[in-house]
């Protein structure tokens, strides 16, 4: 293939630069860490940047192979038409000046598809997305890859395949990385909460509430591992609503060797606590995607999110579907502001028997 062999014979310095595309959310972030694994071990001198959305640049900000990263800041928005038309013009000249021997661009937006092609980098790989067909779409890539498949794939194997045009052998690992000041960082939150020893991390929050489980049943499931002589660390985000949900999930447990940073934390730190644990237990959302990238041993709650795109990738442990103890509604039909709690289904004995054989 002529762009793969023109890529090849100017990769072999560190002048060679990439640029990787990708505006999502945090747990979508992660899961591009295989393609930047895999254009690291076929060019290792190559330089590698990331362009993400601003929030989720903690995801990627340790990852070893990754150059530099930059960041679109939603807040742009909020600073006046003539500011963000400043902003975005300023990150497009930024980006060009580097001089790109390759953008792979892993996102669907049509803003993407800007970025791409204005860098001018001489090879540009995009998706062949059905609903971006079309010419400005296709001239913003030097190539598409087929999206053939891709309803049977896990979103690992989906970002891979867009490596197909360029023969690079695919590495299946996701990598979340932290450094050791975030360690060390939460060495200090767990001395002054007095927690010592082996700990079990339990993130029971979501941003979707209709992703979590009942109170009672996670509160019964700690309770239980307490009795068992484990210690307990709960997390959550900082979001009001998710913090409240921990304080129940407490009130509702025994006082002893239970304990929270729910809010406390940083993506990393939380990553640096969840690698440190003897168990996370967890509900479908980023912190579970964490815990199977670091493999530690784990217990994923699933409700109704789409297990072959959003499964645990290479979990050390054990999935817990809801769907196999009743019936789901179809994801893509679901109001995400709901209240149901679709999890409910699943039986604490269930989690408590997983933990015990995790344990």
């Amino acid at each position: 293939m002529i762009m793969n062999n023109a890529l090849h014979t100017r990769a072999d310095g560190p002048q060679t630069r990439i640029l990787l595309i990708k505006l999502r959310h945090h747990g979508d972030m992660l899961l591009t860490t295989p393609v930047i694994n895999a254009l690291h071990q076929t060019w290792p001198q190559a330089q590698i940047d990331v362009l993400l959305y601003e929030e989720t640049r903690d995801m990627l900000a340790a990852h070893p192979f990754i150059h530099r990263i930059y960041g679109i800041d939603r807040k742009w928005r909020k600073l006046g038409t003539r500011q963000h038309l400043c902003k975005e013009w300023q990150l497009l000249k930024t980006l060009r000046q580097q001089k790109y021997s390759l953008v792979v661009n892993l996102a669907d937006q049509w803003r993407s598809a800007i970025v791409t092609r204005f860098t001018g980098a001489p090879a540009r790989i995009g998706f062949d997305f059905n609903k971006r067909r079309g010419w400005f779409w296709s001239r913003s890539h030097t190539q598409l890859a087929p999206v053939i498949g891709h309803k049977t794939m896990h979103t690992v194997e989906q970002n891979l395949s867009i490596l197909a045009p360029l023969n690079v052998p695919p590495v299946n690992n996701v990598t979340m990385s932290y450094q050791p000041d975030d360690w060390l960082a939460v060495q200090q939150k767990l001395k002054v909460k007095n927690v010592e020893g082996a700990f079990i991390v339990v993130q029971p929050t979501s941003r979707w509430f209709f992703k979590c489980w009942d109170e009672r049943k996670m509160a019964e499931t700690i309770s239980t591992l307490q009795k068992d002589g484990h210690t307990i660390v709960l997390t959550s985000g900082p979001d009001k609503n998710e913090k409240a949900m921990i304080e129940t999930i407490r009130a509702l447990c025994p006082p002893e060797r239970v304990y929270s940073l729910a809010g406390e934390l940083s993506l990393r730190q939380l990553a640096a606590l969840i690698d440190h644990a003897s168990l996370f237990i967890g509900v479908d959302s980023v912190p579970m995607h964490m815990a199977a990238a670091l493999q530690t041993p784990c217990i994923a709650l699933f409700g109704p999110s789409k297990l072959t795109f959003w499964s645990p990738w290479q979990v050390k442990g054990e999935v817990i579907w809801a769907g196999d103890y009743g019936p789901l509604p179809d994801p893509d039909q679901i109001d995400t502001k709901t209240s149901e709690r679709y999890l409910d289904a699943i039986p604490v004995d269930a989690v408590v028997a997983s933990a015990r054989k995790q344990l």
